[in-house]
């Protein structure tokens, strides 16, 4: 049996992920930061949720420590949580925005990876995801056909490109778990007031195929629906 871990699950992609690696029979662990809100969409799913705020160290140790007192160990960890941070104009913004982007986006995964590695150690196959972006990503951002290049957000763009090069990293220093990272795409979720053409089950297709994938299909990459993506 996988067991899974994913964060920010309570909603959006997070909750897709859940819902469609449940049915396909992984014990999934439904992690959200809002205990009320997580505790929900855990019941709504048959799953086990376990209250997680990635921008935090002491809420990310607990989280550890209680799979470790559950499952004892998981097979494949999921970092979902992310915001978009504010809507205003380059010139508005502040360094403290930019910490607070940066701290759940990027610190965020380096925090829930150094607690959880411990709890995979035991796992024949382990896998880690992190939820990137094409917005991160020079080629696509740079590419007039793709929406990606009429949007500017200097902070989401930037932290998203930030998680991509940190996965290709971790899977440098981690020859024998799986770092790769899924562009779920431009998909309708809460971060764009559902103004994307995808649906969620479309947004999660490259985080559920790497969740599932064959051992050897390989480590350090960025994927979306349709395959490679550029960056």
């Amino acid at each position: 049996m996988t067991i899974t871990f994913i964060t920010g699950a309570n909603k959006g992609l997070g909750f897709e992920t859940a819902r469609r690696l449940s049915e396909l029979g992984h014990t999934v662990l439904l992690g959200a930061r809002h205990a009320e809100r997580g505790r929900a969409a855990a019941e709504q799913l048959g799953v086990r949720f376990v209250q997680i705020d990635v921008a935090d160290d002491a809420s990310v140790r607990r989280a550890a420590q209680d799979v470790a007192a559950h499952e004892e160990q998981i097979d494949v960890l999921i970092n979902n949580a992310g915001i978009i941070g504010p809507h205003v104009p380059a010139e508005q913004l502040t360094g403290a925005q930019a910490m607070e982007v940066f701290g759940t986006n990027v610190v965020g995964i380096v925090r829930v990876t150094h607690a959880f590695l411990p709890l995979m150690q035991g796992s024949s196959h382990p896998v880690v995801i992190n939820v990137s972006s094409g917005m991160g990503s020079f080629a696509v951002t740079h590419d007039p056909d793709r929406v990606e290049s009429r949007v500017t957000a200097p902070l989401y763009t930037a932290s998203k490109a930030a998680v991509t090069m940190l996965t290709t990293q971790y899977a440098r220093a981690f020859p024998g778990i799986r770092f790769n990272a899924a562009d779920p795409g431009y998909t309708a979720t809460d971060l764009n007031g559902h103004s994307g053409p995808q649906t969620l089950e479309e947004g999660t297709d490259a985080i559920v195929t790497l969740a599932t994938e064959p051992a050897e299909a390989g480590t350090g990459r960025l994927i979306d629906r349709f395959g490679g993506v550029p960056w």
